[in-house]
């Protein structure tokens, strides 16, 4: 198995920052306010990483296309819409959370964050199953650049 490094490297940041949301949930329970807040800017510093990984890549090396057989590939393309919108509502409303949690609005922090969390955790489950179709499973399909397919070459 040859798994490519930045899509294996960002998937370990998108899986981190979930745990560390686990642990940032656990924390709050127990009432360790400033170990939960450290613990949550961790977990969306590793968010922040993921995403930066993954628009980089997306933008100069591109996107890999589903190389799983043909009758699949309205499945897998279905799955993936599917995780785009959670991680596009999750990573919204993470930042949205957070804030609300250092500006110390904590009724809604806490309303929000509950929810937050496990639209985070669906987004970290389904971008390893994402990773496992493109890299584990089958082997990944064609990669273009935004660059390349604009530009053309």
């Amino acid at each position: 198995m040859n798994l490519p490094l930045l899509p294996t490297i960002s998937t370990f940041f998108i899986v981190l920052s979930a745990v560390l949301v686990a642990i940032g949930w656990y924390l709050i329970r127990r009432r360790n306010i400033e170990a939960h807040k450290k613990v949550m800017l961790a977990a969306g510093a590793a968010a922040l990483t993921f995403f930066i990984i993954y628009m980089s890549r997306t933008i100069f090396i591109g996107n890999t296309a589903f190389g799983g057989p043909d009758e699949y590939k309205l499945i897998y393309t279905i799955f993936l819409i599917f995780h785009i919108c959670l991680a596009t509502t999750g990573g919204i409303m993470g930042l949205i959370t957070i804030w609300l949690g250092l500006k110390n609005r904590l009724e809604k922090h806490r309303k929000f964050g509950p929810i937050t969390s496990i639209i985070w955790f669906f987004t970290a489950i389904t971008g390893v199953v994402v990773y496992l179709l493109l890299y584990v499973i089958y082997e990944g399909g064609h990669t273009t650049s935004v660059f390349k397919a604009i530009l053309g070459g």
